[in-house]
């Protein structure tokens, strides 16, 4: 069901169509050196059940999203400032990688990985995305990881 179906005609007003909170710098000081500022239907009224959401990402240098899915939507990574390196893993285990200033967008369902190129420990990356060592050695190796 949509928003427009779920609410009530006359309580809908412009403001549910509008969200600013994206503008606002997130915090990155922490041990991923990253911010995630979410725009869902939580914080943005008027996505609610057209299917998209949006988030604004702040990475610092050497900066890191765990590996994550996003299982019923697709992801698009849009670069204001500086260069990031995006990819995901496919259902047949083929690594998509790019370094990229621009516009990258992700398939729904797939593990995909924004990140600065940090170097991370491997047992760090193993306990925060319950992916095995195997897994993230050949990753690191791909992407041009150390640790």
């Amino acid at each position: 069901m949509s928003f427009l179906e779920l609410a009530h005609l006359d309580n809908i007003k412009t403001d549910d169509f509008a969200y600013s909170g994206l503008g606002i710098a997130g915090n990155t000081s922490n041990i991923i050196k990253a911010a995630v500022t979410p725009a869902f239907d939580a914080q943005f009224a008027g996505l609610n059940g057209l299917g998209i959401s949006v988030a604004c990402l702040d990475l610092a240098a050497g900066g890191v999203i765990p590996l994550h899915t996003h299982p019923g939507a697709s992801e698009l990574l849009v670069v204001i400032e500086g260069r990031i390196l995006a990819g995901f893993i496919s259902s047949d285990n083929t690594v998509y990688i790019k370094t990229l200033g621009g516009c990258y967008g992700i398939p729904s369902r797939f593990a995909s990985l924004p990140n600065q190129c940090s170097s991370f420990p491997t047992p760090l990356i193993v306990q925060t995305t319950f992916i095995d060592v195997a897994l993230v050695k050949k990753l690191k190796g791909v992407l041009g990881g150390s640790g």
